[in-house]
């Protein structure tokens, strides 16, 4: 893989965003590498891929930890830590992260939701929500996760799907899958590129440093 930016990713399931991740870092010019894979359930899929990829990975189930969740992501800060880890990704984890972890790596953990936030946020069924509701647009989320409100952290980008006629939970949820996909490795390249801006809630997403220095060269030649 790539050097550049350290990028530990939690995984709870099957491990797609996982794997879509580990492409991207696996292509040519991506600034970052999966340095570490931590799972909360020894039987996450996503640890197989894991392992196809080369990249540690290790398991930390809240059972080991007296079923404590600040002991557990306590352990958890101090593993990410000690594999140099600057930037964290939340790839399909099933847990609400402790004040004390996010706060350990501010502006630097990323999340997928999958749902158009802040709408249907807060919790694991967002897909059963919107289709409970009758929505005509669904999709997903990728944002920053700070203290505070469930999935109310500032958003970085969004990518929209259309719900269609019959649309099970599956159906819906496989095609905002495949926003996920592409919506996880470009978030976690701008932030890798220090693309992103934050001004209180709102992110703003710079312009890569060659087109900025192209237009500012241009806007010298005309003046």
């Amino acid at each position: 893989m790539s050097a550049g930016v350290r990028v530990g990713v939690l995984v709870s399931g099957r491990g797609s965003n996982l794997e879509a991740l580990c492409a991207a870092a696996a292509s040519p010019g991506f600034p970052a590498h999966i340095s570490l894979v931590i799972s909360n359930r020894r039987d996450a899929p996503a640890l197989e891929i894991a392992g196809r990829w080369g990249i540690p990975a290790e398991v930390m189930p809240l059972s080991q930890y007296g079923h404590d969740d600040r002991a557990r992501d306590g352990a958890m800060r101090d593993r990410l830590r000690l594999a140099e880890v600057e930037l964290v990704v939340c790839a399909g984890y099933n847990r609400i992260l402790t004040d004390e972890f996010l706060a350990a790596f501010p502006d630097a953990i990323l999340n997928v939701h999958p749902s158009l936030l802040p709408a249907f946020g807060g919790g694991m069924h967002a897909v059963e929500a919107a289709l409970d509701h009758g929505v005509k647009i669904s999709g997903c989320t990728v944002q920053l996760l700070e203290p505070g409100i469930t999935d109310g952290g500032p958003i970085i980008l969004q990518r929209a799907v259309p719900v269609h006629e019959g649309d099970t939970v599956e159906s819906l949820q496989e095609r905002i899958h495949e926003q996920e996909w592409i919506a996880v490795p470009e978030a976690v390249r701008l932030w890798c590129e220090g693309r992103i801006r934050r001004e209180g809630r709102v992110v703003r997403i710079a312009p890569p440093v060659e087109v900025a220095d192209a237009r500012s060269s241009q806007a010298d030649s005309l003046t």
